[in-house]
């Protein structure tokens, strides 16, 4: 079973997706639990905060000293996208070492 997580709007998300032929699961709509952010948080580290995007820039010093879980919890659109659950195991992004792991769709 393959769950792309991200947002609706993200044209990489939406690409993700596509090429998958499977749902998104958006995290705006239906946030993930602490549980869920701790396990993307282990996997991929501060590599799972997305410092280059508007959300980022949008944050306070404050709210960016959170710690990553709780930033993530208060701002779901700070995490990279997508994240990629693949029958347990987790890609983030959609580079072509994702594409080329994922390709046997």
């Amino acid at each position: 079973m393959t769950t792309v997580y991200g947002i609706k709007t993200c044209d990489t998300c939406r690409k993700a997706v596509k090429a998958l032929d499977v749902e998104l699961h958006d995290i705006r709509t239906a946030p993930l639990s602490m549980a869920q952010l701790a396990q993307f948080h282990e996997a991929f580290g501060d590599a799972l905060l997305n410092t280059r995007s508007t959300t980022w820039r949008g944050l306070s010093d404050d709210e960016r000293a959170l710690a990553p879980l709780d930033l993530l919890a208060a701002h779901p659109t700070v995490m990279k996208r997508p994240v990629i659950d693949r029958n347990g195991t987790l890609y983030l992004g959609w580079g072509k070492d994702v594409q080329a792991a994922l390709s046997d769709v």
